[in-house]
């Protein structure tokens, strides 16, 4: 059996990170067939269930569509392509981190899994201020006030000298149109109050601490020449 795969499979169910150069399909037997036109990989290590009909077309399922993805992408383009996946209704990113764990040992699952945490991974509210603080001591910016009330909302952090609050988000997907407007109602209420809001990631704060005591530095020198 073969089925369209890797770059085809992405263009086929609009996910496509990259324009498709020729088709690409895969088949499980080890067999030598090398059809004109069309790259041929030969995988007698895929698990069962690693194709399926889309528009009655043979073609890998989303899930390992976007294993075969993870093994040439990097993170933002994978990202991508989740999200796309994920909007279309192919697989859901919470199912998709489930489903890996049938896929032990295929090259692309370790980045899958890796992205999948890092933009769903949540503190708690104790936690979170455990985790984010010794960075604000390294971006060398005052200890904030936490989880006090600021035009109205209640906000993470506010360094009130500097006119900076902190809102951190604990999962970056599945978060509905109504979670989302209140979200930006509240950046622009302390916008409009003549603050700056930045949001950071629970993912963020764990996996990516330089980035945000970069991201600190940088906004408190702003705020300072302002």
């Amino acid at each position: 059996m073969a089925a369209l795969s890797h770059s085809s499979a992405a263009a086929l169910f609009k996910i496509g990170v990259e324009q498709a150069a020729g088709i690409e399909i895969s088949r499980r037997s080890p067999d030598e067939i090398r059809p004109p036109g069309i790259r041929v990989h030969r995988r007698p290590s895929l698990q069962g269930g690693w194709y399926g009909l889309y528009d009655g077309i043979p073609i890998t399922t989303p899930v390992q569509t976007l294993i075969d993805l993870a093994t040439r992408h990097d993170t933002p383009r994978m990202e991508r392509a989740m999200n796309e996946a994920d909007r279309l209704g192919l697989v859901r990113t919470d199912d998709l981190r489930k489903a890996l764990d049938g896929h032990p040992g295929e090259p692309g699952v370790a980045r899958l899994r890796r992205i999948i945490d890092i933009a769903t991974f949540r503190y708690t509210r104790s936690e979170l201020e455990r985790a984010f603080l010794p960075l604000v001591r390294r971006a060398g910016l005052p200890k904030p006030r936490t989880s006090v009330w600021v035009d109205d909302y209640e906000v993470d952090f506010h360094f009130p000298d500097l006119g900076l609050v902190i809102e951190t988000d604990g999962l970056t997907y599945h978060r509905t149109p109504a979670e989302q407007k209140k979200d930006r109602e509240r950046d622009q209420a302390h916008t409009a109050a003549g603050l700056t809001c930045l949001r950071f990631t629970h993912g963020q704060v764990r996996y990516e601490p330089d980035h945000v005591v970069r991201t600190l530095k940088a906004t408190a020198a702003h705020r300072l020449r302002r």
